[in-house]
């Protein structure tokens, strides 16, 4: 039969991520386009631990249906834990929600009409993205500088687009450019927010890994007029597979939210909020950050000293980080980015093309974005050696 497919479904592609993947999965390619965490990072023997006693002294509340909003114990943990960074004020609440992916959904939902305006930066994570293409938001990119958003182009965009109803940013070591945005543009994002009557979506994912410089209180932690929505994530500092996220947001955002996830998944995996909550409380929550960093901090600084070694001389440039698990690469002029991470497949090496993560589909990337916290150390030299003698090739 003929299938007839929603007119909002009809434009959406596939994750180029997810399709690489179906390459990754073949044991002789190096892939350097994850963005998993580290095989090591994951506190395997904790969750083991935690399980065992929430199967055993409580296995019917970790089994049964709960409530959309969370799992009170952990929401409490979460506001906590948020309010000793300045996050939160009596007119937020805390939901939990099965990934920060499901925030973009949910938030999108909420707030955006057909053909209402989402501004993001540009480049921009794809899940995101897509999020918003789903409900046939209209998508303005905002060019990024190595210190945030260009300010001019934010506000002319604010000041021309039509029905803005957030601006979307990864302030930390953002997916996949690696920037950080300066607490200057934090407040002067902000206050174009304000000064335009929109909303920000704070999307802070990578946060907690910083491997150097200092921590920048984050935009949301500025609000003090109920215009930021702070979305964060379990899955980079306990486990991506459990699903867990959550939103700090104004309350009133946060009611039609709710309504909505009662609608997508009824309520976020108790038992993984169990787990969560107890790790939380019960553990050694800031031990287990420096860990993650120490971790990020070894296999960050040896992906650099290999992209010096051997993509900086065949003119592949990158700009350095200071925290996250993305190192963003651009090619030399005249350098077709999509034929290289082709002939980089070839050779069994999957790096992400640029395009992938573009506002505006019609524009072309000279970037690629490599992943470093999932190969081995063997692997990544392996990799990055290859992608250099590629390029040398190619000049």
């Amino acid at each position: 039969m003929e299938y007839i497919l929603s007119e909002r479904v009809k434009t959406l592609k596939p994750s180029a991520i997810r399709e690489i993947f179906k390459y990754a999965a073949d044991p002789s390619v190096v892939s350097l386009s994850a963005g998993n965490p580290a095989p090591e990072a994951f506190p395997t023997k904790e969750i083991a631990e935690i399980s065992n006693r929430i199967l055993t002294e409580n296995p019917v509340a970790a089994l049964q249906y709960s409530v959309t909003e969370g799992y009170t114990p952990l929401r409490k943990a979460v506001a906590a834990y948020m309010k000793r960074q300045n996050i939160g004020s009596e007119n937020d609440e805390i939901i939990i929600t099965s990934g920060a992916q499901q925030v973009m959904d949910l938030i999108t939902k909420s707030v955006v009409n057909e053909g209402d305006t989402v501004i993001c930066e540009a480049p921009s994570f794809i899940g995101s993205l897509n999020s918003f293409r789903s409900y046939n938001a209209r998508l303005c990119g905002i060019p990024l500088e190595s210190d945030g958003m260009n300010l001019a182009c934010l506000e002319k965009a604010l000041q021309t687009e039509q029905n803005v109803r957030f601006i979307y940013i990864i302030s930390n070591f953002q997916n996949p450019s690696g920037v950080t945005t300066s607490l200057e543009k934090r407040q002067k994002i902000y206050e174009l927010a304000k000064k335009y009557n929109t909303m920000i979506l704070e999307d802070n994912p990578y946060g907690e890994l910083r491997i150097s410089g200092e921590n920048i209180p984050s935009i949301k932690s500025l609000d003090k007029d109920g215009i930021v929505a702070y979305a964060g994530s379990f899955s980079k500092i306990l486990s991506p597979g459990m699903r867990l996220g959550f939103v700090v947001a104004p309350k009133e955002i946060v009611q039609k939210m709710i309504v909505c996830k009662q609608g997508e998944d009824v309520h976020t995996n108790v038992w993984a909020q169990m787990v969560a909550e107890k790790f939380m409380t019960e553990y050694d929550f800031q031990a287990h950050l420096e860990k993650l960093r120490e971790i990020y901090r070894k296999k960050a600084n040896f992906c650099m000293e290999l992209l010096d070694k051997y993509l900086v001389p065949n003119q592949i440039t990158y700009q350095p980080i200071e925290g996250g698990l993305f190192i963003w690469c651009k090619l030399p002029d005249g350098v077709d980015m999509t034929d290289f991470c082709k002939q980089a497949v070839l050779r069994k090496v999957c790096v992400v093309p640029g395009n992938a993560f573009l506002t505006d589909e019609s524009e072309q990337s000279s970037c690629f974005r490599i992943n470093f916290s999932t190969p081995t150390d063997e692997q990544l030299e392996k990799g990055i050696k290859i992608l250099g003698e590629l390029a040398k090739e190619i000049l």
